[in-house]
């Protein structure tokens, strides 16, 4: 096992470059593909029923629905990453999302039922919503529970393609520990089949993000699973310090600090990425040597 990764896999590393755009492209489509589908869909149920509505009428029942699962998109990638669900979590988190898919439910209904009604009296008609609630909640639940489990499914794919750190597990005999719990030097990376390790040291920054703590090293990130209260209390505290609420940073690895008028302050690090510094977290940045604030 190397101290330095293997040579990356291309492929990987190109997608991981372009993740934000294809993402951004893949709700966009594939909301853009449903609204089309379900209105061609409902135009033929609709003639073989023998109903006289008009075809901008069905348009905009299927895509004032598209519309609004693109528009509570972002509600739902960030409420699945702030709570993941995992198979030690599980049960703890099924009440969480069995609110949530109600609320997305009551979400979903709502903007569809404003679209509805601005395009009915654009045409000079009023939209009658027929409030079957039960009926609306299990479509909407089964498409809530498809997205969640998309979403997680797809974020395992990308955690494998990047890597995901571990803390060095102990020995199976009963020599001493391969390193301390307490604090930690290198972590475990586990990429694409492959193992390698990590330095603390050469870690730059950390971000929360949910259940996980995104280690930055070298332009790579690589999620631990972990709060960042839990990593920070293992982490070197005279390199390692907390200058936000879901920020860590390496101070050896700061260029500059920038104060702001608001009394917070952006810190520059020598790779050029800028890492937002609270204000209640100033003084600590200063008493662990990274410098006065001009």
């Amino acid at each position: 096992m190397s101290d330095r990764p293997a040579a990356p896999h291309l492929g990987a590393e190109r997608y991981l470059r372009i993740r934000r755009p294809v993402e951004v492209g893949y709700w966009l489509v594939s909301c853009l593909l449903a609204a089309i589908g379900n209105t061609a869909t409902a135009r033929i149920d609709v003639a073989r029923a023998g109903l006289d509505y008009a075809p901008w009428q069905v348009a905009s029942w299927e895509v004032s629905s598209a519309l609004s699962v693109l528009a509570l998109a972002p509600l739902l990638v960030w409420f699945t990453a702030r709570w993941p669900v995992h198979l030690d979590t599980w049960t703890r988190r099924l009440p969480l999302y069995v609110v949530a898919s109600v609320v997305w439910s009551m979400l979903h209904m709502a903007l569809m039922l404003a679209m509805r009604k601005l395009v009915y009296a654009w045409h000079g008609e009023v939209y009658a919503f027929d409030w079957a609630l039960g009926y609306e909640y299990i479509k909407d639940a089964r498409t809530f529970l498809g997205l969640v489990v998309l979403l997680h499914v797809y974020r395992a794919l990308v955690r494998r393609l990047q890597g995901e750190a571990s803390l060095l597990a102990a020995p199976d005999d009963d020599s001493a520990p391969v390193e301390p719990v307490e604090r930690p030097s290198r972590f475990l990376v586990r990429k694409l089949g492959r193992e390698f390790l990590v330095a603390a040291d050469d870690i730059e920054w950390v971000q929360a993000a949910g259940n996980y703590a995104n280690l930055h090293v070298r332009g790579k990130v690589y999620p631990l699973r972990s709060t960042l209260a839990e990593l920070e209390s293992r982490l070197d505290p005279a390199r390692f310090v907390r200058v936000h609420r879901s920020h860590l940073v390496n101070i050896t690895r700061i260029a500059s600090i920038e104060p702001l008028d608001s009394g917070d302050a952006r810190i520059h690090l020598h790779d050029g990425t800028v890492v937002p510094c609270s204000r209640r977290h100033r003084e600590r940045l200063k008493a662990a040597g990274a410098g006065a604030l001009r």
